[in-house]
């Protein structure tokens, strides 16, 4: 579950656990034979709690190890990323091929990755994570576009 389709779902779940919480009294009548009948009292059927949603946010750490992918568009090839995450920290290398290895940060935030190279604006990537795969585009300023896609090896 994304954090986009948690957060409504909380909301709804709230507004039914609320719906459920109205208080309901009586109030005697007047039969035509002259006794006094009270309405029972409304049912309120309780809400069940909500099961414990597994959001698709990375656990600390998860993205740290060995990566393995490729890239499509202006530029296609294979590469290799080493991580190491901190919080919402990424730090690590990227190797090309064809090209070379490359020192790389990057944050992560929930299921959202973005990340380049030290010290240079020139590519950047971005993406989605979903369990051991992430995948989305890259950009080389002033050089193209394309897509690229990884799954976790170690």
């Amino acid at each position: 579950m994304t954090p986009r389709t948690f957060v409504p779902l909380l909301t709804a779940l709230a507004a039914l656990s609320l719906a459920g919480c109205g208080s309901s009294s009586t109030s005697p009548t007047a039969s035509s034979s002259g006794a006094t009948a009270t309405s029972p009292p409304a049912v309120v059927t309780p809400t069940p709690a909500a099961a414990t949603a597994t959001p698709t946010a990375t656990a600390s750490g998860s993205l740290t190890g060995t990566w393995s992918g490729s890239y499509t568009g202006s530029f296609s090839g294979t590469f290799t990323l080493t991580w190491t995450e901190s919080g919402s920290s990424l730090s690590g290398s990227i190797t090309l091929s064809p090209g070379g290895t490359e020192s790389l940060t990057g944050t992560v935030s929930g299921s959202t990755i973005e990340f380049g190279a030290v010290g240079s604006e020139a590519i950047t990537y971005n993406g989605t994570i979903s369990g051991s795969s992430m995948s989305g585009s890259y950009q080389v300023q002033g050089a193209g576009t394309g897509s690229w896609t990884a799954t976790q090896s170690s």
